[in-house]
């Protein structure tokens, strides 16, 4: 994966509320089989899931991570630094 803006999701936490899907429907689905958000084109590392953003998309995943009532996603920037 290149080095751009990226998503960062502790998906195992998610109580599925949601409020992500709703804020950024391009980045974000709820799987039915679990009732949890599920992050598209994510890789999963250690049990993160991970994807890359464009400039676009960014917005709205830092409306949705600042909404997640659980704290469990994180926009990150090409330095690895949290966007808030």
């Amino acid at each position: 994966m290149s080095k751009g803006k990226k998503i960062v999701h502790q998906r195992e936490d998610c109580i599925g509320c949601n409020l992500c899907v709703e804020l950024a429907p391009n980045n974000w689905f709820m799987d039915l089989s679990d009732g949890k958000a599920k992050l598209k084109r994510s890789e999963e590392k250690n049990g993160l899931y991970v994807a890359e953003i464009s400039e676009p998309e960014v917005e709205a995943n830092l409306r949705a991570s600042q909404s997640c009532p659980v704290g469990i996603i994180k926009v990150m920037d090409e330095n690895g630094n949290e966007l808030k």
